[in-house]
């Protein structure tokens, strides 16, 4: 069975979390198996994770090269934890992939989030000394797999009748509802070893390797992330699952537009971006008279637009029959989707704008989402949106809900350069200042500041940068003895600042 992710990528952490991943230069059943419980437990319903052994881990990171496993011991390892996964209460039986890396034969465990959670195995092993061990709960911990304590263990149980709602089977569809053609799509995109198989083997068998599908033997049904992947048209499923984009250039509506995009939530979110990319998000040079660099600037920036958006498909809930609904005002963009965020995030934090979700509502949505590359790792996207604005000259967002956290809205504000009218847009070439206004300047601005750097002189008379009028002025004033550096015997050092002389202009 190969895995719905590329080997090489989960390795080397490049789309799933290190929190996620454990690597095992060999097999060692007890810790093996308290981690597996610990994933299938998915306390904060981040996905499950991945156990690769065969690799050793290295500060955090897999040490290359891998160690691997001997060919003789895999038919064993095999045999031994499916013994071991039989000691799990309820029974949880991992999805086992055996491959090869760099040349070294390694096993990849998927454990995804259980749908029978709470899961508890043994502490520890029959021994001769202690023939039974008392079974616990696992859980995981940043990267670390820990027994559960008393509070943890009570939350567990409050999670069992609470399994996030892609994850659930859906009654209302069937299996052949998943188009084999999206998933093979899928699975090219992100390099899988299981695209090739899917081209042939029916698409029942495929979607369980992906664990897209759930239920009873006789009543398998396709997960609700499989049709929002996988079918033409989840809105069929998920009401109003779909993406509204409205361009408000006047607050009476007049020449306003909407588009609608619909589809599997990565192709709509994808033909969304395009559409703004290409319609609302304009570009403005601005060139100054005294740098021979023009800027750029956006009305909104990309990369800030692109996260938020991709975002509210991430953390919507898809039980609620609304859209999500970018509009679009001369002034701003507002994103909203619907519920509003965890109560674990303050409103002290959203002033602040430091969101850091402990929970995430789609656990499966965010890992088709990582894996295609269109959404940052765990607790990333916030500040990528900041930096975004904040490189753009733009200023900072705004995150709003309501008492209730019945919707989440993310305001992006336009650049200010888009807001001053057509005339005032380009700064207005300033009439070129003589030499002797320049010196003039100079000594004024010493008066008033006391000792500046040059860059600092240049500031005070309103240059982006030391010109070279400036620079003659400055050479001027010193050979006529009105100023000099503060440091002469340092000339090239960086506290060196311009001072006037003392007993000269002190009229």
């Amino acid at each position: 069975m190969a895995l719905p992710i590329n080997v090489s990528d989960l390795i080397n952490r490049r789309v799933i979390e290190s929190a996620r991943i454990e690597y095992k230069g060999d097999w060692n059943p007890e810790p093996i198996l308290h981690s597996i419980c610990a994933f299938a437990n998915d306390i904060d319903n981040w996905g499950g994770g991945y156990i690769i052994i065969g690799v050793d881990e290295e500060n955090g990171m897999p040490k290359l090269p891998v160690k691997g496993l001997s060919k003789s011991s895999i038919d064993r390892i095999n045999k031994e934890l499916l013994q071991k996964c039989n000691l799990i209460e309820p029974r949880y039986i991992p999805i086992v992939e055996q491959g090869a890396y760099e040349g070294k034969e390694i096993i990849v465990l998927w454990i995804p989030g259980g749908a029978n959670r709470p899961y508890k195995c043994p502490s520890a092993f029959p021994t001769e000394k202690a023939v039974k061990s008392e079974k616990v709960y696992y859980i995981r911990k940043m990267s670390n797999s820990i027994r559960a304590n008393q509070l943890e263990e009570k939350e567990l149980f409050m999670l069992a009748n609470n399994q996030p709602y892609d994850d659930r089977p859906n009654p209302a569809a069937k299996t052949e509802d998943l188009k084999s053609s999206l998933i093979s799509e899928f699975l090219y995109t992100v390099n899988s070893d299981l695209y090739e198989r899917s081209l042939t083997q029916p698409v029942a068998e495929t979607a369980s390797s992906m664990h897209l599908v759930g239920g009873p033997s006789e009543w398998k049904r396709p997960l609700n992330v499989g049709l929002m992947f996988f079918n033409e048209r989840p809105d069929e499923f998920f009401p109003y699952a779909r993406i509204e984009v409205v361009d408000k250039p006047d607050p009476a509506g007049v020449g306003m537009t909407e588009k609608i995009f619909t589809g599997p939530l990565d192709r709509q979110l994808r033909d969304a971006l395009s559409y703004i990319k290409n319609y609302i998000i304009k570009e403005k040079i601005i060139k100054f008279p005294d740098q021979a660099e023009a800027v750029r600037v956006f009305n909104l920036p990309y990369a800030a637009v692109e996260e938020s958006l991709s975002n509210a498909v991430y953390h919507k809930s898809y039980q609620i029959g609304e859209p999500i609904t970018v509009t679009v005002t001369p002034e701003r963009m507002e994103i909203t989707s619907l519920p509003g965020p965890d109560r674990t995030i303050t409103n002290a934090d959203l002033q602040n704008r430091r969101l850091i979700s402990r929970r995430y509502r789609n656990r499966r949505i965010g890992d088709f989402l990582k894996e295609l590359k269109l959404v940052e790792g765990r607790n990333t996207g916030i500040p990528t949106i900041l930096r975004a604005m904040e490189m753009n000259g733009s200023d900072m967002p705004s995150f709003e809900t309501d008492e209730d956290r019945t919707y989440f809205t993310v305001i992006l504000p336009v650049h200010k350069r888009f807001l001053l009218p057509e005339t005032d847009a380009v700064p207005r070439k300033r009439q070129r200042r003589s030499l002797a206004e320049v010196k003039e300047l100079v000594v004024a601005a010493l008066k008033k500041n006391g000792n500046l750097s040059t860059s600092g002189l240049a500031a005070e008379l309103g240059y982006t940068k030391v010109t070279s009028t400036l620079a003659k002025a400055l050479k001027e004033l010193m050979a006529e003895g009105a100023v000099q550096y503060s440091e002469p015997e340092k000339v090239r050092s960086r506290n060196q600042k311009i001072c006037l002389i003392k007993g000269i202009h002190n009229e």
